[in-house]
């Protein structure tokens, strides 16, 4: 394909078969301390004549594209009546689409009305993707996440009355083993309040270049958790989890010791019985070399 995208550049798994067209170029906040994706661009909105470019040239390479990710870091950050001119272009270009997707920050999602967000929706915009990280206060500030556990559900009901679908993440490790209990408790917490879709779990991993950035924002000793108690987290947060909708649960990510899905509360006892055994050494964890983000 000839679409030239600006390095580097992110998107999530489920979005590896898809057309990817950036619309904004790094993050808008680019201040949580455990990520190091955009750190090497300055955030902008790109121009509706450079994203008419690019949509032009994908819809020659790829006419029959049905899925389009908009990319970078948020995109929902831009005017919703900058969005919408996109959307419609996207549509006017690709005449199979049926869903477009973004990730988006809870801070993006409450500074749009529902109308504004059903608006998008109505454009085909129905899927954000989330990073809740965490549902505890303290980690939340820890981690510099910009964002509080209220405004994160208050931003997750947003979008669901809305119309849209939300994949939200959620990083095992985060709290450290001193705070890994009070982590997750919060984490089950919000999320059982919270109309979410599906729900990804990672594993923290810190790259080098911040690593001491992360560690002084944490404010404290932080000492990692290694696979047995990740998965004693995972443990955790599946047994806790009572969601207000079936929600689909997925630890695929190649950052995870052990990948696992199904639906909750379906599922529930198959996926913490998986969990048992790689404890107990009877179902082998993703080899260290294999893990990455």
């Amino acid at each position: 394909m000839s679409l030239d995208h600006d390095l580097p550049l992110y998107r999530p798994p489920g979005e590896r078969d898809n057309l990817i067209i950036q619309a904004t170029l790094g993050c808008s906040y680019n201040q949580c301390s455990f990520c190091s994706m955009y750190r090497s661009k300055d955030y902008r909105a790109r121009s509706l004549a450079e994203v008419y470019c690019a949509i032009d040239a994908a819809a020659q390479d790829w006419p029959d594209a049905r899925r389009v990710f908009l990319a970078d870091g948020d995109a929902l950050a831009l005017p919703t009546a900058h969005l919408l001119q996109i959307l419609e272009y996207l549509a006017a270009r690709l005449p199979r689409l049926s869903r477009v997707s973004c990730y988006a920050t809870p801070s993006n999602i409450r500074h749009k009305s529902v109308a504004e967000l059903a608006q998008l929706r109505a454009h085909r915009l129905s899927l954000l993707y989330v990073g809740i990280e965490s549902g505890s206060a303290l980690i939340l500030r820890k981690i510099t996440k910009g964002a509080t556990p209220h405004g994160i559900i208050a931003a997750l009901h947003q979008a669901r009355e809305a119309g849209m679908k939300v994949s939200a993440t959620v990083i095992l490790g985060l709290g450290g083993q001193r705070h890994w209990q009070e982590h997750i408790d919060g984490t089950v917490a919000l999320l059982n309040q919270a109309p979410v879709t599906q729900l990804s779990t990672l594993q923290l991993s810190l790259d080098d270049s911040i690593r001491a950035e992360f560690e002084r924002k944490f404010g404290e000793s932080f000492v990692r958790c290694d696979d047995r108690a990740l998965l004693h987290e995972q443990q955790r947060l599946i047994a806790g989890l009572a969601p207000p909708l079936p929600l689909l649960f997925r630890a695929n990510h190649a950052s995870n010791a052990l990948a696992l899905e199904g639906v909750l509360p379906k599922d529930r006892d198959r996926l913490l019985r998986q969990v048992a055994q790689a404890l107990a050494g009877q179902r082998p964890l993703r080899p260290q070399y294999l893990r990455g983000l």
